[in-house]
C-alpha cells in the first residue's frame, strides 16, 4: 500500500436513490434496499418496519399510479429515494402520473384496496406531494428517528 493512501471507514451514504420498473415486483425490491440501507446505519427497529411499510404503500401506490397513465412500454421508471439528516428519515417516490393521491376517510371492511395513505397519515410524522410541473409527481414520507410519529400532512417538504 502507498504511503500516501488512506484506509477510511465504508460509511453509507446519507441519501441513496434508485430507479425502479413499474412492476410489483419493485415494491419487494425496494422494502430489501431500505433495509439494507438502514442496518448500515445501524436502524433496525420498530422505526425499521415502519419505514418499509411506509416504502410499500407509496410504491404501490406509484405502480398503480402509473399503471393508469400510460403503457408500461411507454412509462418512465419509478423513482426511490432514502435520506437521512437532522434526526429524520424521509422517503421519496417519484412517478409519472400527476393524479392526486387520494386519502380514502371511509373504506369498506371486505376492501382489499384504500388504506394504504391512511396508514401513512398514522404513522408518518410527515408527508405529502410536491408536483413536477407536468411530468409527475414526488410522494413523500417522514419519520422521526427515536420517536412515534404524531402524523401531519403537508403539500410542500
Amino acid at each position: 500500500m502507498s504511503t500516501r493512501a488512506r484506509l477510511t471507514p465504508a460509511t453509507p451514504p446519507p441519501a441513496v436513490a434508485y430507479r425502479l420498473p413499474r412492476d410489483g415486483r419493485s415494491v419487494g425490491w425496494a422494502r430489501k434496499e431500505l433495509r439494507r440501507h438502514l442496518r448500515a446505519r445501524h436502524i433496525d427497529s420498530e422505526l425499521a418496519a415502519t419505514a418499509e411499510l411506509l416504502l410499500s404503500v407509496l410504491v404501490t401506490n406509484a405502480v398503480q399510479a402509473q399503471a393508469a397513465h400510460a403503457p408500461v412500454t411507454a412509462t418512465p421508471p419509478i423513482g426511490i429515494r432514502f435520506a437521512l439528516s437532522a434526526g429524520r428519515l424521509r422517503l421519496e417516490v417519484q412517478d409519472a402520473s400527476n393524479e392526486q393521491p387520494v386519502r380514502n376517510k371511509q373504506v369498506e371492511e371486505d376492501e382489499v384496496c384504500g388504506r394504504g395513505l391512511l396508514l401513512v397519515d398514522a404513522l408518518a410524522s410527515g408527508w405529502g406531494v410536491v408536483y413536477q410541473g407536468g411530468t409527475g409527481k414526488t410522494t413523500w414520507a417522514e419519520v422521526a428517528l427515536g420517536s412515534g410519529g404524531g402524523a401531519r400532512h403537508v403539500g410542500q417538504p
